[in-house]
């Protein structure tokens, strides 16, 4: 096995935190600095997967192997770990249930890493106006506060979750992609990615009054958002692959980012090898 592609699929909402803002959001997400869209962060991902590595594995001398699969201090290790790129928003509708959102730019992003990756699998990405949509059926949707005029094609719409079917564990989720999937202009997504996202406040009460000590507003990605990474051997390493795809067989969840004991940070993962 050459490379694996990643798919994570979140179960719970995340917290792949950054540095603290001197906005109004006081612990915004990690976002790319060129698209400001949400990301999970390589050296974080490759954190969790050595973390859930080491603890699902029952070898006694896991540590080796795991210095060996992801480095030590004074050594590289066999495999690269790219950051996790965001593939689906899902995004709250006033006409339907929510929708997976994405873009022609993350489709042809997704498509260059797939080649990159050894894939090689293309489908076709059209071109979309501001305010215009493609979908499985036509007519208008409002996405929070903005309206869209979608066109039907069925044909597209079709590729991409066949495309995207291999990255999501549950088979309940792929036969839903068809119907939820939607496709925006780069700059209407953009404004999804940048201003669309929960914030929640949380707060540290005193343990006699009762009163607020410590008032602090949280930026979160929402549960089914999608996310991939690709995983990389070193040369000559390609059988690490094999053996970390093993580990995760019978246990395919993942803790990425923070808040773990307030339930955030779990994915579903989904391994998609290729050559």
């Amino acid at each position: 096995m050459s490379s694996m592609i990643l798919g994570l699929l979140a179960e719970t909402s995340l917290h792949p935190g950054t540095e603290s803002s001197g906005g109004v959001v006081d612990l915004p997400v990690a976002r790319e600095a060129i698209t400001s869209y949400p990301v999970l962060m390589s050296s974080g991902l490759k954190g969790a997967l050595r973390d859930a590595y080491e603890n699902y594995c029952a070898d006694k001398s896991i540590q080796d192997k795991s210095n060996q699969v992801f480095g030590a201090p004074d050594g590289a290790g066999g495999i690269s770990v790219t950051d996790g790129r965001l593939l689906l928003l899902p995004v709250r509708s006033l006409t339907s249930n929510y929708r997976w959102v994405t873009c022609p730019y993350i489709l042809e992003r997704l498509q260059r890493d797939l080649h990159m990756a050894g894939f090689g699998q293309d489908f076709a990405i059209p071109p979309i106006e501001k305010e215009q949509a493609i979908a499985g059926a036509e007519g208008r949707i409002y996405l929070e506060e903005l309206s869209f005029t979608v066109s039907k094609d069925e044909e597209t719409i079709n590729m991409l979750a066949n495309a995207i079917k291999p990255l999501v564990f549950h088979q309940a989720v792929q036969d839903r992609l068809v119907n939820q999937l939607i496709i925006i202009n780069d700059d209407d997504f953009k404004h999804f990615a940048e201003s669309g996202l929960p914030v929640i406040a949380r707060n540290v009460l005193d343990k006699e009054k009762k009163t607020s000590k410590n008032l602090w507003y949280e930026e979160i990605i929402p549960a089914d958002s999608l996310f991939y990474a690709i995983l990389l051997p070193r040369w000559g390493k390609e059988t690490m692959l094999s053996e970390l795809l093993s580990v995760f067989a019978d246990r395919p969840y993942l803790q990425i980012g923070g808040n773990e004991t307030i339930g955030q940070g779990w994915c579903v993962i989904s391994c998609w090898e290729g050559r």
